[in-house]
């Protein structure tokens, strides 16, 4: 639609689709029952459901990936409520365009007593005065805002605009909501009216593809079904498919055993130091559609448990790109989860630590303890020191050094060591200091 209405374009249920609309277009749900997915805002008694059957005025931020149905759930409430609906794009509207559709709206609430649904997509790119010319608009009730974004609302919209609006997270759609979707699209008379059929690999990788992101199915799906009619057959298959698409399935199911093995490929190259197979796994894990989040939390633990003390620095990596991921998302996330495997599968390798913790454990279930040492106990609460706790403490920070002689563990592990640094990288320095601490912390006073 225009980014600038003299008169505010209604969108009405009988409105005609044309029939040479992309065919995500064409398949968008006009009533609340037609979405697929976001439950926990749709199901019964969820917020927005609650706020279109009230027929209250409304302000939303609506906050997701893309194909998630942002755009489609605005034009939904329009239809539910009854209210004209008028869309902007922050790509190309100002503060002039804005302000148009407000004095539209102003004309069209005083003199046909009703109001208007503004949708703006990818809010995000307004600027904060841009945002501020919304404001009036909003809080007056003259137009119900429906704003949607990709990125944290939370940073990217000025706080008098979210305080003013519900903020609704949407979720990347489940492999099965992707799969009714295409469902419906094959035999909708809006849709391709039964004209093709799709095997079950090809649906499968048309899965795959989509990520979570309907728009991105439907597309491939009409992509892959106009090859299909050039070929002359009615049966859309895995190689047509991929022709159309143009990207090759990855042999990879996510629930079987090539979920396992690919993510064990991952971290065994990693541990490796083969920067180059690792990557290929992580290409493939991406492809295949893997969680990233799965992939982060990989990487996070093979930063402790391969790397360690060698390269301390290697776990802050790893934590920031599975922060980075959750606040990005993806496809772009694939960039910080590479950074932070080729450091990782770069860097010197140590499983010391891994391997203290470990036998640790292992002697705490045998029953390796006994009492923590009187002088290490809690002193700070009523009758402690009558106890003797903390009576024989030595304070560190009260010497020369900062170490001192004293038994730290209980007696049935005096002299045990857990963690047996190796020479490699940053941890070579760590071994040589801690046989000095060792020596004087074991010393008979």
């Amino acid at each position: 639609m225009s980014s600038l209405f003299d008169d505010p374009v209604e969108t009405t249920e009988a409105a005609a689709v044309d029939p040479g609309a992309p065919l995500a277009v064409r398949m968008r749900p006009r009533a609340l029952a037609e979405v697929v997915g976001q439950q926990h805002l749709l199901g019964e008694r969820a917020p927005l459901r609650r706020l279109v059957e009230s027929d209250e005025p409304m302000s939303l931020v609506l906050y997701g990936p893309p194909g998630t149905g942002k755009t489609t759930l605005a034009h939904v409430i329009s239809l539910a409520t009854k209210r004209q609906f008028v869309q902007l794009s922050a790509l190309d509207s100002g503060v002039k365009e804005v302000r148009a559709v407000i004095t539209a709206a102003k004309r069209e609430l005083t003199f046909a007593g009703r109001r208007t649904v503004l949708f703006i997509d990818e809010v995000h790119r307004f600027s904060k005065t841009q945002q501020d010319s919304l404001l009036s608009a909003v809080e007056d009730r003259i137009v119900s805002l429906i704003a949607a974004t990709t990125e944290n609302p939370f940073f990217s919209v000025v706080s008098p605009l979210l305080s003013r609006s519900l903020v609704l997270a949407l979720q990347p759609l489940s492999d099965d909501d992707i799969r009714a979707v295409l469902h419906r699209a094959l035999t909708s008379e809006r849709g391709l009216e039964g004209a093709v059929t799709l095997t079950e690999e090809a649906e499968g990788h048309l899965v795959r593809v989509a990520g979570g992101d309907a728009r991105k199915a439907l597309t491939a799906l009409e992509s892959g079904a106009g090859a299909a009619k050039a070929a002359g057959t009615d049966v859309l298959d895995l190689a047509t498919l991929e022709t159309a698409v143009a990207q090759a399935a990855v042999r990879y199911d996510r629930q079987g055993d090539q979920h396992y093995d690919v993510a064990s490929a991952l971290i065994k190259s990693i541990r490796g130091s083969d920067v180059d197979a690792a990557l290929h796994y992580l290409a493939r894990m991406i492809e295949a559609g893997e969680d990233p989040r799965f992939i982060a939390r990989r990487l996070v633990i093979s930063a402790s448990e391969d790397i360690g003390m060698a390269d301390p620095t290697a776990l802050l990596t790893a934590v920031a790109a599975a922060d980075a991921v959750a606040f990005i998302g993806m496809p772009e996330g694939r960039i910080p989860l590479a950074q932070a495997t080729v450091h990782l599968a770069t860097s010197p390798k140590s499983n010391a630590a891994y391997t203290g913790i470990n036998e640790a454990v292992a002697d705490v279930r045998a029953g390796l303890a006994g009492p923590v040492p009187p002088g290490l106990r809690d002193a700070h609460y009523a009758g402690a020191k009558k106890l003797g706790h903390g009576k024989t403490y030595d304070y560190p920070h009260a010497h020369p050094d900062g170490v001192v002689p004293q038994q730290y563990p209980p007696d049935a592990l005096v002299g045990r060591d857990y963690y047996r640094p190796t020479t490699r990288g940053a941890e070579g320095p760590i071994a040589a200091r801690l046989a000095r601490l060792r020596e004087i912390i074991r010393r008979t006073r």
